[in-house]
């Protein structure tokens, strides 16, 4: 029977005979492990000095791809298309070769792959940053106007309930008709007034008609500035924000803003009386308009629908 403590002596001994047999190879590399690399002043130097040229190079390629993109390649073009990005992302392959091409052997064989990865990044980075710079005011201008959020109408007694989901509006009516305030607001990075605007409201095909026979589906007469649509302002400032969606607020502060189909100030709003309509499907079509820069014209289209039915 092996007591405790001469076991113990025992497994001491067998270790220390183990760590006897080590060479002299095994005991020098022990050695070199623990040493600290030694620190070149020159060579350091050398490194950072390349990864500063390597930095503007790549600014400067970022640039370049840039401004060839939005002065040469975009006025091509009469609409965003896939290859205005894809492009200028495929270019990063470039950048190893570009180095190998413009810097000394001195400097482009210090660089290892994550010098590359850096360098891929910040060319894409800069371009991007340029690119969003390059397009909207005041240097160029390829968003098109549109419609702030949907559609609304003014609340009325008739009006049991409403809902607005995927640009489809439904209203519930508690008796046969109801007068109808259709609202809608315009927006624009800048300068909504001067949008140009087409909005028409159409029923079983056709333009919507009034009792009488009248086409009063044609909201803005065919197309018009949005600016010079007095009537419909006006008509918009008479419903006073009383939208049956009601207001918007902010998701922050949960403070209120403006009615949610024009919670923000730059908004331009719009509305038109369409008199007593009763149930069905209505659709409401609205093209929005602007000269735009590079491209001649910044163009947006929305088809809407309203469908007003009786609950009660």
């Amino acid at each position: 029977m092996v007591d405790v403590d001469s076991a113990m002596r025992t497994s001491a001994y067998s270790g220390g005979k183990r760590r006897s047999k080590k060479s002299d190879d095994d005991k020098q590399k022990e050695k070199e492990s623990r040493l600290i690399e030694p620190f070149n002043p020159a060579e350091h130097a050398l490194k950072e000095k390349a990864e500063a040229y390597s930095m503007w190079l790549v600014i400067v390629y970022g640039l370049a791809v840039c401004v060839f993109m939005r002065y040469s390649f975009m006025p091509t073009l009469t609409e965003p298309e896939r290859v205005l990005w894809l492009l200028p992302v495929l270019l990063a392959v470039t950048v190893p070769p570009l180095h190998k091409v413009l810097m000394p052997s001195k400097y482009y064989d210090l660089f290892t792959f994550s010098n590359w990865f850096r360098a891929c990044f910040l060319y894409v980075f800069t371009w991007l940053a340029l690119s969003f710079m390059l397009v909207n005011p005041p240097m160029g201008d390829i968003a098109a106007p549109a419609i702030a959020s949907g559609l609304d109408i003014e609340a009325t007694d008739g009006v049991e309930s409403a809902s607005w989901s995927k640009g489809t509006y439904t209203v519930g009516l508690n008796q046969d008709t109801v007068e109808i305030v259709l609202g809608m607001a315009v927006r624009d990075n800048v300068d909504a007034e001067n949008a140009t605007i087409v909005a028409s409201v159409w029923y079983h095909g056709e333009l919507l008609k009034d009792s009488e026979g009248s086409v009063i589906g044609d909201l803005t007469d065919g197309s018009a500035v949005v600016g010079s649509l007095t009537d419909a302002l006006a008509d918009y400032s008479a419903v006073d924000g009383n939208w049956t969606r009601g207001y918007a607020k902010n998701t922050l502060t949960s403070a209120q803003m403006g009615p949610k189909i024009a919670p923000r100030s730059e908004d331009i709003g719009l509305a038109w009386d369409l008199g007593e309509l009763g149930p069905g499907e209505y659709e409401v079509r609205v093209t929005l308009s602007e000269v735009g820069d590079p491209w001649e014209q910044n163009v947006w289209t929305a088809n809407y629908r309203l469908v007003i039915t009786q609950v009660a």
